[in-house]
């Protein structure tokens, strides 16, 4: 029996999407573990854009060196942010980690600062 071109199309496009879930899914998933792995694999990890400058500048003035992912000069940043969505419950940058715990946005980490435990955390004084 031979197809119509109108159920090659439809048949076509429904493959496609197939395809298409198939691969968003696996990209997701490789994300996933590139955050996860950024995360408790250093010490200060920031989700951040080129602009945030005072998380950075927080850590500079404590000596330290976080490992930072600039999202938006890379090409799958929305989608990281989005999966920082649903590691955390929050999108918005920048995202800060230490030692494998979130510590939230710029505000939160400067709160840290004032109240000590961001010192706890990183061991210092």
């Amino acid at each position: 029996m031979m197809m119509r071109a109108s159920e090659f199309v439809i048949v076509t496009a429904v493959a496609f999407l197939l395809l298409w879930e198939t691969t968003a899914s696996k990209l997701r998933v490789h994300l996933r573990a590139f955050v996860q792995n950024v995360i408790y694999s250093n010490k200060i990890a920031i989700f951040s854009k080129s602009y945030c400058l005072r998380a950075k500048r927080i850590f500079s003035e404590l000596h330290e060196q976080p490992y930072v992912v600039e999202l938006d000069l890379r090409g799958d940043g929305a989608q990281i942010q989005s999966v920082l969505l649903d590691v955390v419950g929050r999108s918005t940058v920048p995202q800060i980690f230490v030692n494998g715990k979130h510590i939230g946005g710029s505000d939160d980490l400067k709160a840290a600062v004032l109240s000590g435990k961001l010192q706890k955390l990183l061991g210092i004084s």
